[in-house]
């Protein structure tokens, strides 16, 4: 019998032990002991058992969890159809009437994670998907490639034969999964701002339930983005599909219910950070049956190459992870193959290094959200790792002007003000990566890992 302890994970969560094995899901665990049960009920049982803190406000979330869970009780939308029936439309509606999702949004460490999670793992169907949202746009756009080049054309035909990848892309999702959960609900990239509306409305269209958490308020979503007024019409979309609340209790519990031990992070100024990360790199290393060598990643044609591994732990430099023009999909395939990463001399970060900053959060996000255990050496303590000094001009890296040539933008005109130039988007997203900075450096996060191995 395995006995889990999930300490100080976001919402108080202080500790939780289930007499029942618990199994990983998309890469969070989660106790088969839960499903079949209620949230109201499984909340209620662990503020009993002390697990948790009586909060007022995640008790509201919980309850409008409670009704989409008892909404979803009797209700399977249609299974896409095949043969005839898929190239012709009939046997299947246009538009399936299903019951509406909710949209959690907040600041950081409230708990809405855990609540989600709690909810999710109460559910008992098997077509149910518990994704982050960085990831699961990254598996749209593979997707949308594939399709593309199996996409056959009449050569012989020179008039344009439009073609449309993303409807059956939302057939394969909604074959899949029909309840999908999504965390940290983002907009960042141009490429997902423009076709976000099409993708859920199709998804909506074929019955799929969405419950989603996030930072932002819908209206709030690509604030200030490149092209937004092409972005907006998606707000509508989900706003009319999703019951939206706010769980804003004014306390981060990540950082609230940290004791201090296990500390994972190392400041160069105040102690030998490198002779700490290279001891602890020996000890981690001696419980790998490999030896210590370089590794190289081929991902979508690309070959990604790090110096220091051993087995499943790479120690790596920032300079590796984030100065290098690497994305989402690449720090998945990272996080899905290394349990601990050491990430040395990490610089304050400002909105000078934009991109280097982007990549970061993007990283820890990932880590986090596939419980990688991290080690971090840096320049200044994990609160003051981000400094708000803003460059002189906005559009001075390559990478801007380039941009902004492509996009035919000028630097009088509205869109130089968007927030992929200004960093805005980063600057709020940062309270975000040093709540899970803190909580990922504590002994309770890595005993997770632990207590799955």
């Amino acid at each position: 019998m395995l006995f889990l302890t999930r300490s100080s994970i976001g919402g108080g969560l202080k500790q939780c032990s289930c007499a029942l094995a618990s199994v990983l899901n998309g890469g969070r665990w989660y106790c088969q002991s839960s499903a079949g049960r209620s949230p109201l009920d499984l909340l209620d049982e662990k503020i009993a058992r002390n697990d948790i803190r009586p909060d007022d406000h995640q008790k509201k979330i919980t309850a409008a969890l409670q009704v989409v869970y008892d909404s979803i009780q009797n209700y399977s939308p249609p299974k896409a159809t095949s043969g005839l029936g898929k190239w012709f439309s009939f046997g299947k509606p246009d538009k399936v009437e299903a019951p509406q999702g909710l949209y959690i949004y907040g600041s950081v460490g409230g708990g809405k994670t855990m609540l989600m999670d709690m909810f999710y793992d109460c559910c008992t169907m098997n077509r149910k998907r518990r994704v982050h949202f960085n990831s699961f746009m990254t598996d749209v756009h593979t997707k949308i490639h594939e399709i593309k080049l199996k996409q056959v054309r009449d050569v012989s035909n020179t008039k344009p034969q439009p073609f449309d990848p993303i409807k059956p892309v939302a057939e394969i999702i909604t074959e899949d999964s029909w309840l999908i959960c999504f965390d940290e609900f983002q907009v960042t990239d141009i490429a997902d701002a423009m076709i976000l509306k099409r993708l859920f409305t199709y998804l909506f269209n074929n019955g799929v339930i969405v419950v989603a958490t996030s930072n932002r308020a819908p209206d709030d979503l690509y604030k200030n983005g490149l092209q937004r007024s092409n972005f907006v019409p998606f707000i509508g979309v989900l706003k009319s599909h999703c019951h939206v609340v706010n769980l804003d209790s004014g306390v981060d519990y990540r950082t609230a219910t940290l004791k201090g031990e296990g500390m994972h992070y190392f400041v160069k100024s105040q102690m030998d950070a490198d002779g700490a990360m290279d001891k602890l790199f020996k000890v981690l290393c001696s419980q790998e049956n490999d030896m210590i060598r370089p590794k190289t990643f081929t991902h979508f044609g690309r070959n990604i190459s790090f110096a220091k591994t051993c087995g499943q732990v790479l120690d790596s430099t920032f300079e590796e992870l984030c100065d290098r023009p690497l994305g989402a999909s690449d720090y998945i395939q990272i996080s899905q193959f290394f349990h601990t990463i050491l990430i040395r001399d990490i610089p304050q970060l400002n909105l000078k290094l934009k991109s280097q900053t982007r990549r970061f959060i993007t990283l820890i996000d990932t880590l986090y959200d596939n419980r990688v255990r991290l080690v971090v050496s840096s320049d200044v303590p994990y609160k003051s790792l981000f400094s708000n000094d803003k460059p002189d001009d906005l559009h001075t890296s390559d990478e801007h002007r380039m941009l902004m040539d492509d996009l035919k933008i000028t630097k009088d005109s509205t869109d130089a003000s968007s927030n992929i130039f200004t960093g805005e988007e980063e600057a709020f997203a940062f309270e975000r990566t040093v709540s899970r900075l803190a909580e990922m450096q504590s002994a309770e996060y890595w005993s997770l890992w632990e207590k799955h191995r």
